[in-house]
């Protein structure tokens, strides 16, 4: 039994690093304690899923003592709308000092992270932080040093780990189903509502966002190492920015101030919705930052379409590629082994019998309290056999399921079964999952395959350990 906060602390450590135990936080309920939590970054991320459902969900096992942001106005909304009753700072490093956290969520601008992270870990707090954990291979390795340096650890919070659909794909491969891994397919669709949205912010700079192959690939680079087992060796890339951008004829300051509202089929009214308006617009005068920016500016400087190839330790070849101006939202994965191949796909309208509407998807995905669910296939093909049809539960809102069980694990005892598929993931995985990224980019920059080892201190290994 865990009877002190500081046992806590290295339990919480133990889960960043993928050991099978139970819940730390629920071993110390029947002592009273709450966990302290303080949040950095009052975006719609940190607001929603690392702020309101907390709040709704683990009421009795948690508590917010400090929210930080550099925009006041914005902070006081989030006060608002998490309604929770709590210290505002626009100084991170106050708030850490008068709160005296336990744990800090971080949930600011990708290009920020690392700054925080750290800092929290050098004022003695473990750390739970949003994808990507980093956007280069210097703040990747600042990051490392650091929770060497003092201790404590980092949580990545990859959520589609824990979506029971690819679940089942991780299982299928751990039961030997097709048999030693050879190499993986793997494509990812964003619609023209919701991929257009990255564009739209800040996520469309790269000195910002490290372009989407760290920002959004980030979480398929994860799902793909955690599938394989092992880590990656080398990469290729291509990349180019053909859409968005300065591709375009015509272009405005933002959609609400725009003279080609009629003729743009990208027009996004961001006064239908009130908390777009109170969060972000009634704000843009404390920090500049403009929710609604035109996709056409010329200051956008990411990839609007990228492919990647990698080879890993174990010797599996991978094939990525990422279209963010798809007709369709959806994925397609192939895993090819030495006895058989496994099929997945999601979304795919031509396959799917109860379609979503597209412009409705991205908002259905992101949200926690929808029940419904479906179940979609997983087809298992072996050498000389007829396929098999594996009919999986999905649920239709937070990331297929993935959003709850992740928090379940961090902050309850339901999860609390030894866990042998190895969810949790700690800086390792984070590392890993964004230097592939971060590799594509070079590579795209110089033409020249780009080995992992050269990036940071990591060195990749032949299979993965835990963490």
């Amino acid at each position: 039994m865990i009877s002190t906060r500081r046992e806590f602390l290295t339990a919480v450590s133990a889960l960043a690093a993928g050991m099978a135990i139970t819940s730390p936080l629920g071993a110390i309920m029947p002592h009273g304690k709450k966990l302290k939590i303080a949040l950095v970054g009052t975006g719609i991320r940190g607001v929603t899923f690392w702020g309101e459902r907390l709040i709704s969900q683990y009421p009795d096992l948690l508590e917010f003592v400090g929210l930080c942001d550099i925009n006041p106005g914005r902070l006081k909304y989030a006060a608002e709308y998490m309604k929770v009753d709590c210290e505002l700072f626009t100084d991170f490093e106050k708030m850490i000092s008068k709160t005296g956290p336990d744990l800090v969520i971080v949930t600011t601008i990708d290009s920020t992270h690392q700054e925080f992270i750290i800092k929290a870990m050098k004022m003695g707090c473990d750390v739970m932080t949003e994808k990507p954990m980093a956007i280069d291979e210097d703040k990747t390795q600042a990051i490392l040093d650091a929770e060497t340096r003092y201790g404590k650890k980092v949580i990545v919070g990859f959520n589609y780990r824990w979506s029971p659909y690819f679940t089942k794909i991780k299982e299928l491969i751990s039961q030997d189903a097709i048999g030693e891994l050879m190499s993986v397919d793997f494509s990812w669709m964003l619609n023209n509502f919701h991929g257009a949205q990255y564009f739209r912010r800040w996520h469309g700079e790269r000195d910002k966002s490290g372009t989407l192959l760290v920002h959004k690939s980030t979480h398929h680079f994860d799902l793909l190492n955690w599938w394989i087992d092992s880590e990656p060796y080398e990469v290729f890339g291509y990349g180019a920015l053909d859409h968005y951008g300065s591709n375009n004829s015509f272009r405005g300051k933002n959609c609400r101030d725009c003279n080609h509202t009629k003729e743009c089929r990208y027009y996004w009214d961001i006064t239908r919705k009130e908390r777009d308006m109170k969060l972000y617009v009634e704000n843009e005068k404390y920090d500049g930052y403009i929710r609604d920016n035109c996709l056409f500016r010329h200051e956008i400087n990411i990839y609007d379409k990228m492919s990647v190839q990698a080879k890993y330790m174990n010797g599996v070849n991978l094939n990525y590629s990422l279209t963010t101006q798809s007709p369709y939202e959806g994925l397609k994965i192939a895993l090819n082994g030495r006895n058989g191949r496994i099929e997945a796909w999601l979304d795919i309208p031509h396959l799917e019998e109860n379609a979503v509407s597209q412009s409705e998807m991205h908002s259905m995905e992101m949200a926690q309290d929808i029940e419904e669910y479906d179940y979609r296939p997983i087809i298992v093909h072996r050498n000389w056999e007829d396929y098999e049809k594996l009919m999986i539960k999905v649920e239709k809102s937070g990331h297929g399921g993935g959003d709850k069980r992740l928090q379940d694990r961090l902050f309850t005892d339901s999860k609390a079964d030894p866990d042998p598929l190895n969810h949790m993931a700690g800086s390792r995985d984070g590392a890993m999952s964004v230097l592939i990224g971060i590799a594509a980019r070079k590579s795209i920059e110089t033409g020249k395959p780009i080995r992992i080892a050269e990036l940071t201190s990591l060195e990749p290994r032949v299979k993965r350990l835990l963490g």
